[in-house]
């Protein structure tokens, strides 16, 4: 019944305005506003849609809601520090990162960063997958 559905995913943000702001403007994706003013749609490489939309009530995901494989971490941790994103620091865990926010542990090189809502995101070394 729905194996040929063209599914898509979705995630919630507490203030729109800052969502296409940071993922328009701060991280450079294709981003365009649909169906009015309140919902947003990331146009994502491989025909991807993702909804952005609006939650009054919105609680960020504690996991990483969407993954951007680059080819080089250090160099996308890089560009993205430039344009003012911070990434995670996590100390004394398995996860624990460098001084530049990647998990160089074991298995794929990652690095986490939060969007405005708090929610998770990631770029994550292409090699490693």
């Amino acid at each position: 019944m729905l194996a040929s559905s063209k599914a898509f995913s979705g995630f919630a943000v507490d203030d729109i305005d800052a969502a296409r702001e940071f993922y328009g403007e701060t991280l450079g994706l294709d981003l365009e506003v649909i169906d009015g003013p309140g919902l947003l749609q990331l146009n994502l490489p491989g025909d991807r849609g993702t909804l952005i939309y609006p939650k009054a009530d919105h609680e960020p995901a504690n996991y990483t809601i969407l993954n951007f494989p680059v080819d080089d971490i250090d160099a996308a941790v890089a560009g993205l520090t430039e344009r003012g994103v911070e990434f995670e620091r996590y100390g004394g865990t398995e996860l624990e990162t460098d001084e530049t926010g990647v998990f160089r542990g074991g298995g794929p090189l990652i690095a986490w960063f939060k969007d405005p809502a708090g929610n998770v995101l990631s770029v994550i070394e292409s090699t490693g997958i």
